[in-house]
């Protein structure tokens, strides 16, 4: 048998990386007394790292077990600037019992990587810490520095990762002008098996919003015109229909652009809703970014159910198109009048051009793995840590390049059931990676 060179074992090491890290428990509930934390994980990072000779940061943010690992690659010019690439180590819960194989497996079964974090993104992180380490071994000197962060708290909105790092530790990103990180560089099949890799240049703000209403307590037994539970609902009803207006951004437009040129597509703006469903289940990713959305995920009140409560309260998930605030909070003035009170926690959108050398980088790493696919821009109806990276002036893209079968869901598995990667996707991306590492 012939000996695997050095980039085939990397890609069988990122591999490895990705089950040993989704087998490390990190669930981000959002809550301090209940979130489980990074620790274990980044422990785990860290000794991959330094044994291998790299000198690490490890950070402490505040939180109990809220851990982040920062680490230097020097390149061999030291006056360009820095290319930082972050990704999170923190998963959002998963039910076992909703499963095929159990989520904190790491199994690696049926061509894939199966459980919690697999796309959202330990698959990210294992490439990344394959070729960081492929780079120690070997001796490869970069063109320029590269930044490694692996960070705590990303899907609760980066109060213990990114958005500390940035307040508390600006220093760890010194030189830093541009970032890659997650939910881009994934392939899609269009007409005749063309394959376009999307890469995020844009994401919308987040605005994660409680509303609360007051009434008058009372006996549930009684005739009641100030019931809050009453009103809270009618409000949640009112916010979960409306549907705001279509607006569309330059992201977005050179997006459809690209798959018109692709295919021959028309994405006629009297009926974009439907031309985006041709995209098949992308289309609601895509579909997402079109307009603002506000969708209610929670709500609590009341403590018995023969006592009317005097408050309610409900939780709603608000994505903001790019300049879009103002006109999205008319709106919801107008929805829900003044008696709903409102407060929340905002975090705003991303959004560069796609173009300049880092973007030819991409495509020509895209390209050589897999020649004749295109490279399209689009926006992100999520939210990254590039939301705090950018107050840093760096410039941020997503770019996680998969290789996916065609007829696999891939928006479905972010924080879905029965979440995995292909293991062959990482291996295609682990290669992508250190071409462009190589040449950015």
């Amino acid at each position: 048998m012939s000996t695997p060179s050095p980039i085939e074992a990397a890609e069988a090491e990122a591999v490895t990386l990705t089950s040993e890290l989704i087998r490390i428990d990190t669930t981000n509930t959002g809550d301090p007394e209940t979130v489980t934390g990074e620790r274990a994980a980044a422990e785990y990072v860290a000794e991959r790292l330094t044994e291998v000779g790299y000198e690490i940061s490890y950070v402490e943010s505040g939180g109990r077990d809220r851990h982040n690992v920062i680490a230097r690659l020097p390149g061999s010019d030291p006056s360009r600037g820095a290319l930082l690439v972050h990704g999170h180590l923190d998963v959002v819960p998963a039910d076992a019992s909703e499963w095929s194989v159990h989520p904190f497996s790491g199994a690696v079964q049926d061509g894939y990587v199966w459980g919690r974090g697999a796309v959202d993104m330990k698959d990210m992180v294992g490439m990344t810490l394959a070729l960081a380490r492929h780079y120690k071994r070997h001796g490869i000197v970069p063109p320029r520095d590269i930044v490694f962060a692996f960070l705590a708290d990303e899907e609760a909105g980066g109060k213990y990762g990114a958005q500390w790092l940035v307040d508390n530790r600006p220093d760890l990103f010194e030189g830093v002008t541009e970032a890659i990180s997650e939910v881009g560089g994934f392939s899609i099949t269009l007409r005749d098996n063309m394959r376009a890799y999307l890469i995020e240049t844009a994401e919308k703000g987040i605005r994660w919003m409680k509303l609360r209403v007051r009434g008058t307590a009372g006996h549930g037994s009684m005739i009641h015109r100030d019931n809050a539970v009453t009103k809270l609902a009618e409000a949640v009803a009112t916010l979960g229909n409306h549907r705001f207006p279509l607006v569309l951004t330059d992201s977005v437009r050179e997006f459809l652009a690209g798959v018109t040129d692709i295919t021959g597509w028309d994405f006629p703006e009297d009926d974009l809703d439907g031309a985006v469903a041709k995209l098949g289940n992308i289309s609601r990713m895509i579909g997402a970014t079109l307009r603002d959305t506000a969708n209610p995920t929670m709500l609590t009140a009341g403590y018995k159910s023969n006592v009317i409560p005097s408050t309610a309260e409900a939780a709603v998930d608000c994505r903001i198109l790019p300049g879009r605030l103002e006109a999205f909070d008319r709106e919801l003035d107008e929805l829900l009048g003044p008696d709903i009170e409102r407060e929340w926690m905002e975090l705003p959108p991303v959004e560069t051009t796609f173009d300049g050398a880092l973007v030819d980088a991409m495509t020509a790493a895209v390209v050589a793995e897999d020649p004749g696919a295109r490279t399209l821009p689009y926006m992100l109806s999520g939210g990254t840590d590039a939301k705090a990276f950018q107050k840093l002036g760096i410039r941020n893209f997503g770019f996680a390049p998969l290789r996916l079968p065609a007829d696999l869901d891939f928006s479905a598995l972010f924080h879905g059931v029965d979440e995995r990667v292909p293991v062959e996707a990482l291996r295609f991306g682990t290669r992508v990676l250190d071409r462009f590492f190589r040449s950015c």
